[in-house]
């Protein structure tokens, strides 16, 4: 049976960074809603409480009967976690004087309790919070504290009293899961690992081997149709379906007109290549009539989700014997379509469930991956170097690379811009022998069709559009920092789009980071 932590998600813009963290552990973890705990599951080993953006004295304030699992399992409460621990259980939270928030050190640790094993004296950690927690619940005690925190860590080893529980419950005012905690990743090792007890055991390989024996028990003898992006996500699914059911797998690529410059074919000579059956559809000319006009980038998510699902299901049905679609949903995908407050960020196309007229049952064999996940399942299978590496693309393409209205003209100047930048990653060695496209998580260009930008070339005025370009770096696409390219690389090919790529007169560089920017603009 497979150990899981479950991660129960009070809102927290992090808590996906500590479902990250734990599966740096190579233990499995879930993120449920705060209030959907799975009562009677023998495979979870721990809990941890994550963050929130509400005060545990709002009345909306989000909360969860402790009595699930408290004194069952042990139980590690994180900012909003910890002050809940405290208010529910008989301590005492109040508004801080002033908001806690940024860098701070833990002056005083218990280096003996098993939460802080491996600790160095005044290591850093990241508070972010406008309550503290002025008293602990009786017969819990203080194991850490800050400058300005008395409470920075509290526990106790039987909270329900001897006799009652013997899972011990351990609280956090500051965040470990995130990068300025300099020992959060020891820290929930010793709660995951120690505490907890994980055997450490979830890999690429156990992944594998437990996906496709549960693909075969789902699926049975039932065909699958499979919508292939050209991306990470897709093609790792349909490989790993193909090693599940074989031939009983087709795969349609759609081509909505949006994709990078020749992609569609070089993608559909990839897949040829891989052994799978794959039905290529050329429908840009749809797209582009049902998308002429729109500028909202909501609605153009929309607009080719909708135009998307009409193609895809108008070849389906030549299939008529097909019972399933998968698809190549992971796990950031559903976490940013909605969160626990009920806020969109995004819209994903492949989010959200089927129209009622497809009449297929949904297989989504990677939606509890990350990517770095994902590519490690990839190699798993044996799949080509350059597919496991590639960049991630936005399903819509370009049509969210190009602000304003879209036509075939942006297309091309984007897709012309987009390929120099790209090359020039592959081609450039940097210092240490690696190539600067492997060093990025993600790159590519902007049009900024709404802005005309005055330039001078020759003797003449040029009125035309800049090209934003956009490489961060990253490991699971919740957090991102731009990437720091150097300077005569950017001057290259800066040069280059300027030079040869009509319609384009200034290039600039974003180098905004995830959060407070998105990693795309749209």
């Amino acid at each position: 049976m497979q150990q899981k932590i479950i991660i129960l998600d009070f809102g927290s813009q992090t808590t996906q960074l500590i479902g990250r963290r734990v599966r740096e552990l190579d233990t499995f973890c879930e993120i449920l809603p705060y209030n959907k705990f799975p009562k009677d599951d023998p495979s979870v080993i721990g809990v941890i409480l994550s963050g929130s953006p509400y005060s545990v004295h709002d009345p909306e304030a989000f909360k969860v009967d402790l009595s699930q699992f408290v004194g069952r399992l042990p139980v590690l409460g994180i900012c909003y976690g910890a002050q809940f621990i405290s208010h529910t259980l008989g301590g005492k939270v109040e508004k801080a004087d002033s908001r806690e928030y940024g860098r701070a050190h833990l002056e005083t640790i218990n280096l003996e309790n098993p939460l802080f094993k491996g600790f160095e004296a005044g290591s850093q950690v990241w508070m972010s919070h406008g309550d503290t927690i002025t008293a602990i619940p009786d017969g819990f005690k203080t194991i850490a504290s800050t400058k300005d925190v008395r409470q920075a860590a509290y526990w106790s080893p039987s909270p329900l009293g001897e006799g009652r529980g013997e899972a011990p419950i351990f609280a956090v005012q500051f965040h470990p899961e995130v990068y300025h905690t300099t020992q959060g990743a020891q820290l929930l090792k010793n709660f995951v690992v120690d505490i907890c007890g994980s055997r450490q055991d979830w890999s690429a390989a156990s992944f594998v081997d437990t996906t496709v024996k549960e693909l075969k028990e789902q699926i049975g003898d039932d065909r699958v149709i499979l919508g292939l992006s050209g991306g990470v996500d897709s093609s790792v699914a349909a490989v790993l379906l193909n090693r599940a059911i074989g031939n009983r797998l087709t795969c349609i690529f759609v081509d909505h007109g949006m994709l990078r410059k020749n992609e569609f074919q070089q993608v559909m000579n990839d897949y040829k290549g891989l052994g799978l059956n794959v039905i290529g559809v050329d429908a840009s000319e749809k797209f582009f009539s049902d998308l002429a006009g729109v500028t909202d980038p909501e609605q153009k998510r929309k607009i080719i989700g909708r135009d998307f699902v009409e193609v895809f299901n108008a070849e389906a049905k030549k299939i008529t014997d097909a019972r399933w679609l998968a698809q190549g949903t992971i796990y950031p995908d559903r976490i940013e379509s909605l969160n626990i407050t009920g806020k969109v960020i995004k819209s994903h196309h492949n989010v959200g469930g089927l129209p009622e007229e497809m009449h297929l049952q949904l297989c989504e064999p990677l939606k509890w991956l990350f990517k770095d996940e994902v590519r490690r399942v990839g190699r798993q299978l044996g799949m080509p170097e350059h597919l496991i590496s590639r960049h991630p693309f936005p399903g819509p393409g370009l049509a969210v690379r190009i602000l304003g209205d879209i036509t075939r003209e942006k297309v091309r100047v984007l897709q012309d811009a987009d390929d120099i930048f790209i090359r020039g990653l592959r081609e450039y060695v940097d210092t240490d022998g690696e190539t600067l496209y492997n060093k990025v998580w993600q790159a590519g260009a902007v049009l900024l069709s709404t802005v005309r930008s005055v330039g001078v070339m020759g003797d003449e005025r040029t009125y035309e559009n800049p090209v934003a370009l956009r490489a961060v770096t990253s490991t699971d696409a919740m957090t991102a920092d731009w990437a720091h390219l150097p300077y005569d690389f950017m001057a290259r090919v800066s040069n280059e789009i300027i030079n040869k790529v009509r319609g384009v007169n200034r290039v600039c560089y974003d180098i905004s980071s995830k959060p407070p920017s998105t990693i795309e603009w749209e």
